[in-house]
C-alpha cells in the first residue's frame, strides 16, 4: 500500500428529510445563494418548492441559473459567474445530479478567475479560490456530491475535461433518497453503471497490498449489482435507493483509492464520446467497460481479473483463473444489459466517423498514454472503439 494523506472534509446529511437542516447549513457559510438546477424535473417531484422554502423560511435571498444540461456546457458556467459578479453571491447551490453540481463547482472557481473559465478546464488558467458549495442530490451517480472534481464540455471545441482542486469540494450535502425516486429507469441504470465504473477505475491496479481498500471496493460493486437492478424495477424502493445512493458517494470521494495508484482507463475514454455525440455518461462507460477489460485481460492482468470474478460475482475458485476472468467480464456485459443498457457503439447512434479523432484526443489529452493498470495508446484506444462498435 502506499502512503497517503487522508481528508474528505464534506459533511454529509444522510435520509429522508434532511432537507430541513438546509437554510442554517447555508447560513454558516454565505449570505446571497445562486440556485443552480437543470431542467423541471425538481419542480415536478416538489424538491424546488422544499428548497425554496427552506431558503425563504431563513431569509436567504436567492437567484437561479437554470436550464443546466448533461454534460455540463461551459457556456452554463460563464453564464452563472455572471450572475455571481452582478450580484455578490457568495455561496453556491447545485440541485440536482452530477451535472448541476459540476457546473456549479466551476462556477466557484470561475468567480475568482479574471479570465475566460475554460482556461482552468484546459490548464491555462490555475484555480485559485473556490465559492463555497452546498448540494442537494437528486441522483446516485458520479459522486460529485462528496468530491473535488468537476468535467465540462465544450461542443465547440468537442471537448469535455476535468478539473479539480481541495477547495472544490462541497461543504456540505444532503443525500435523501426520497429525491432519486422519480429517476428514470434508463438514468437509473446508466447512474448504476457509472458508479461501478468509478469503482473499477480504482480497483483495478498494480499496487499491492491494498486489501482493505480492494474488499471495500467488492463490497460497494456487489451492492451495486444487488440494488441496481431492483432500483430499476422498483423505483420506490427506499432500501434499494438508499444504498446506491451512498454507494455514489464511497466510490469516488477518495475511500477506495487512498494507498494505491491508479490512473483512471475508461472515464477518459468515454469523455470523447460525450464530447462529439452528447451521450449519457453511463451508458458510454457501460459499452465501453466490457470491451475495454476483454483488451486488457492479458498473463500479467488475469489475477486481478480472477479475484473480481470470485470475490464479486461468485464465480467457482476452482476453475482456471482465465475462465474466471473471461467469465467475469461476460457477467459484467450481461448485468449491463439486464439493466436495459446498451452494449454497443452503433446502438446509441455512432459509428466510424470519429472513431481516429477521439483516440487521438483522449490520449493526447493524457500525455499519449491512458490509464496505469495498463496503459493505453493511440492504436489501443482506437481498437477499444472499434471493438466496441
Amino acid at each position: 500500500m502506499l502512503n497517503f494523506n487522508y481528508s474528505i472534509p464534506t459533511k454529509i446529511f444522510f435520509g429522508n428529510g434532511q432537507i430541513k437542516v438546509l437554510g442554517k447549513e447555508i447560513k454558516k457559510y454565505g449570505t446571497k445563494v445562486l440556485l443552480v438546477y437543470g431542467g423541471e424535473s425538481i419542480k415536478k417531484n416538489g424538491v424546488y418548492d422544499e428548497v425554496i422554502d427552506q431558503l425563504k423560511g431563513e431569509d436567504i435571498p436567492f437567484w437561479e441559473l437554470n436550464g443546466v444540461k448533461p454534460n455540463p456546457r461551459i457556456d452554463s458556467v460563464r453564464e452563472g459567474i455572471k450572475i455571481c459578479r452582478e450580484n455578490k453571491i457568495d455561496f453556491l447551490l447545485p440541485v440536482g445530479g452530477g451535472s448541476i453540481i459540476d457546473c456549479a463547482k466551476t462556477i466557484g472557481a470561475g468567480y475568482y478567475y479574471d479570465g475566460d473559465p475554460w482556461d482552468l478546464v484546459i490548464g491555462k488558467g490555475k484555480i485559485e479560490k473556490v465559492l463555497p458549495i452546498g448540494t442537494v442530490s437528486t441522483i446516485a451517480a458520479t459522486g460529485s456530491e462528496m468530491d473535488n472534481y468537476a468535467v465540462i464540455s465544450n461542443l465547440e471545441t468537442n471537448q469535455k475535461l476535468g478539473l479539480f482542486h481541495d477547495n472544490m469540494f462541497p461543504k456540505f450535502s444532503i443525500l435523501d433518497p426520497v429525491y432519486t425516486f422519480t429517476v428514470s429507469q434508463r438514468q437509473t441504470a446508466a447512474g448504476t453503471a457509472d458508479i461501478m465504473s468509478h469503482i473499477f477505475e480504482v480497483y483495478f491496479s498494480r499496487t499491492e497490498g491494498a486489501y482493505l481498500q480492494d474488499r471495500m471496493a467488492e463490497a460497494i460493486l456487489k451492492t451495486c449489482i444487488k440494488y441496481g437492478i431492483v432500483a430499476v424495477k422498483e423505483p420506490k424502493n427506499y432500501e434499494a435507493r438508499a444504498n446506491l445512493m451512498w454507494s455514489s458517494s464511497l466510490a469516488i470521494n477518495g475511500l477506495l483509492s487512498y494507498g494505491k495508484e491508479s490512473m483512471w482507463s475508461v472515464h477518459p475514454i468515454q469523455h470523447e464520446l460525450s464530447a462529439y455525440y452528447d451521450i449519457t455518461h453511463g451508458i458510454g462507460l457501460a459499452i465501453l467497460t466490457p470491451y475495454w477489460m476483454e483488451y486488457v485481460l492479458n498473463d500479467e492482468t488475469v489475477d486481478k481479473f480472477a479475484e473480481y470474478g470470485i470475490n464479486v460475482w461468485d464465480i467457482d475458485k476452482e476453475n482456471d483463473k482465465y475462465g474466471i476472468a473471461r467469465g467475469a467480464i461476460e457477467k459484467t456485459r450481461e448485468y449491463f444489459i439486464s439493466l436495459g443498457l446498451p452494449s454497443t457503439l452503433r446502438e446509441v447512434g455512432i459509428g466510424e466517423e470519429n472513431l481516429e479523432n477521439m483516440a487521438k484526443k483522449a490520449t493526447d489529452y493524457q500525455g499519449g498514454t491512458i490509464g496505469s493498470f495498463v496503459p493505453l495508446n493511440y492504436e489501443d484506444t482506437l481498437e477499444i472503439y472499434r471493438r466496441a462498435l
